[in-house]
C-alpha cells in the first residue's frame, strides 16, 4: 500500500511530510509525495524548487523510507493529488492544513478541503507544531 503527501514547500507541507512519513513508517508502507504546480505562474511559492526536492529525498533516505517524491504540472492541485492517489489506491491521503478567512476560502478555494472531500481514502488533516519545522 501506499501513503500520499500533498507536499508544499513551507510549514504545512512539511508537517504533513512528517506525518505521511511516520505513518509510512508505522505501516511498513511506500510514501508518494505529491508537490504539483498548475505552472499558471511565473513563481509558484507552493512548487518545490531543485535544493528543496533534493533535500526532503535526503532526509526520506535517512529515514530509510521506500519514497518518491512526484512534481507534475496539472489543471487543478487538489484534483492532482486526489488522481495520484487513485492511481496508486493509496491506503491514506495526508494534507496540511491552515487557518483561512471566509473570503480566502470563498475566493481562493482550498486544496486541502476538495481533497478531504474527493478523496477516495481516509484522508489525514495535519497542522504545524509551533515548535516544529516538519522533518
Amino acid at each position: 500500500m501506499t501513503i500520499v503527501v500533498a507536499y508544499s514547500p513551507d510549514r504545512y507541507g512539511r508537517a504533513a511530510l512528517a506525518h505521511g512519513a511516520a505513518e509510512a513508517t508505522l505501516r511498513g508502507e511506500h510514501l508518494l509525495v505529491v508537490n504539483d504546480t498548475r505552472g499558471d505562474a511565473l513563481v509558484d511559492d507552493r512548487f518545490a524548487h531543485e535544493a528543496e526536492v533534493a533535500r526532503v529525498r535526503a532526509r526520506l533516505a535517512t529515514l530509510g523510507l521506500d519514497a518518491e517524491m512526484r512534481q507534475e504540472v496539472v489543471r487543478d492541485v487538489a484534483e492532482g493529488v486526489v488522481k495520484a492517489a487513485a492511481e496508486v489506491e493509496a491506503s491514506l491521503i495526508v494534507v496540511g492544513v491552515r487557518h483561512r478567512s471566509p473570503v480566502g476560502k470563498a475566493l481562493l478555494g482550498s486544496v486541502a478541503q476538495r481533497v478531504i472531500l474527493d478523496a477516495p481514502c481516509p484522508v489525514l488533516a495535519v497542522k504545524p507544531d509551533e515548535e516544529s519545522d516538519g522533518i
